[in-house]
């Protein structure tokens, strides 16, 4: 397939205003691509045409083998790499992440495309890929939570940030990937293009407006605060059906553990119970749903897997002392205090950040302990369900 974008040293043609080069790196997430490349390709052209007369795009790779994303799908690229100064944007959509290194002739485009002036978007875990070619020291770079671990463990020299759906940082760019991926798009196409076309674009997709880059991604696990596998595997699984809560009896089967030797070891190493750790946590959900939703209470209260709104509203009320539709009311400077006061008062240990950066540059204890690796390698599968 041919690529829509000039070959290098020609002229852009007459009225294109937006040029983007992709580069998928192996087991990228299909949806991120797919999102930004079809957002491009409605505000391209008038209706759905399809036309690359506003904005070009074009899939790029050292050769034109087929790169597989995490879901299965191979997509052909359409040209190797030339002149980078030929895009606006390049752009790396991540996915899955291997213990093989990043293929150097990726991260030498990237500093190629860098050097030429060029700005830079990664998406997902692309963001890793452009800190492992030496441009992102000292930066920004935004991941998502499920990704945060791997970019501290990567990648020392970057400010990682997890809170929000994309960052720019000076010439670079950095998507939590995901949705988020269209909201960049929106985001991209209202800058060079004119709002118009961003909504046009986002109106066809079926969905009425982009979130703002500063917008919260869904709340981050905190598995990540408790050394044992089993016990963060549990929580993982508490915390990834919040909206249908799991028996105590089913999670301690599933991780290898009794009942009661679950309980115990919740108790000593994140403070309460399991059944009160899924409460919270459920809770925790139905406030950020209320700060950045439109559900009613009701859905608010069935979507945190409360069994009704008056249950939701006693343990909310009793959590932050006022009704769900109360706080809604306040608006989200009080929501974001609330927030905050909870995080102060019920977090499994302070300093998330720091915590995580010092846990994850100090050598697990017991390198020959097999069950606890075996273990620590199942819960990476659990948070990466593709991975091979």
């Amino acid at each position: 397939m041919a690529s829509s974008a000039p070959p290098a040293g020609q002229a852009r043609p007459f009225g294109r205003k937006l040029s983007v080069g992709f580069v998928l790196l192996p087991r990228f997430t299909l949806v991120a691509f797919a999102s930004l490349v079809d957002i491009l390709r409605l505000a391209a052209d008038e209706g759905d045409r399809s036309r690359p007369e506003r904005c070009s795009w074009s899939v790029l790779a050292p050769d034109l083998a087929p790169v597989t994303a995490s879901c299965g799908i191979q997509v052909v690229p359409w040209e190797t790499y030339s002149d980078p100064a030929r895009f606006d944007y390049v752009v790396v959509v991540g996915g899955l992440l291997g213990r093989a290194p990043t293929d150097p002739r990726i991260l030498a485009f990237l500093r190629e495309a860098h050097a030429a002036g060029g700005r830079l978007v990664g998406i997902c875990t692309g963001g890793i890929a452009l800190a492992e070619a030496g441009l992102m020291r000292g930066r920004r770079c935004c991941v998502s939570w499920y990704h945060f671990t791997d970019l501290i463990e990567r990648c020392e020299d970057v400010v990682p940030v997890a809170d929000q759906l994309f960052v720019e940082d000076g010439p670079f760019i950095t998507c939590a990937g995901g949705l988020a991926s269209l909201d960049l798009g929106a985001w991209l196409i209202d800058r060079h293009l004119g709002p118009g076309h961003a909504q046009k674009s986002l109106h066809i997709m079926v969905t009425d407006r982009a979130r703002p880059a500063a917008g919260a991604q869904p709340q981050p696990p905190s598995a990540g605060m408790v050394e044992d596998n089993r016990v963060r595997r549990a929580m993982l699984l508490i915390e990834q059906n919040l909206s249908t809560p799991q028996r105590v009896e089913t999670i301690a089967r599933t991780v290898g553990l009794s009942k009661r030797q679950l309980e115990r070891m919740f108790r000593t190493l994140v403070g309460k119970s399991v059944q009160e750790y899924s409460r919270d946590r459920r809770t925790l959900y139905g406030l950020w749903q209320l700060a950045h939703s439109s559900r009613t209470i009701t859905e608010v209260a069935t979507e945190s897997g409360f069994a009704d709104i008056s249950h939701f509203n006693r343990i909310f009320r009793r959590a932050f002392g006022c009704s769900p539709s109360a706080m809604r009311r306040s608006g989200s400077r009080e929501i974001a205090a609330a927030l905050s006061a909870w995080e102060s008062r019920c977090a499994i240990r302070p300093g998330t950040l720091a915590a995580l950066s010092e846990r994850h540059r100090t050598p697990p204890a017991g390198p020959d302990d097999r069950a606890a690796l075996a273990t620590d390698a199942f819960l990476r599968r659990e948070r990466r369900p593709y991975a091979s």
